[in-house]
């Protein structure tokens, strides 16, 4: 399974989003505004459950902003930070 696919896994299932399935996000789908429609509260919840099943960390508000831009950046994100 990829990065990606797992963590659409993840944001569905421990969000509790309603109306959406893994399967209907792709990695442009944006995590906030337009898109899931998430907020601060949930993306302090994204960060602990990436440290959770990725053993990745987001320190600060400049890594957080790249990385939550949508599904594909944060992917992008863990599996860089991953391979360190």
């Amino acid at each position: 399974m990829t990065t990606s696919a797992k963590l659409r896994d993840i944001l569905v299932n421990e969000l509790n989003l309603e109306d959406v399935t893994p399967e209907e996000l792709t990695d442009d789908t944006a995590l906030f505004g337009e898109g899931l429609g998430l907020d601060s509260l949930d993306a302090v919840e994204i960060v602990v459950l990436v440290q959770k099943h990725f053993g990745v960390e987001i320190k600060d508000m400049e890594e957080g902003k790249t990385a939550f831009q949508n599904i594909g950046s944060l992917a992008s994100f863990i599996d860089a930070r991953k391979a360190q």
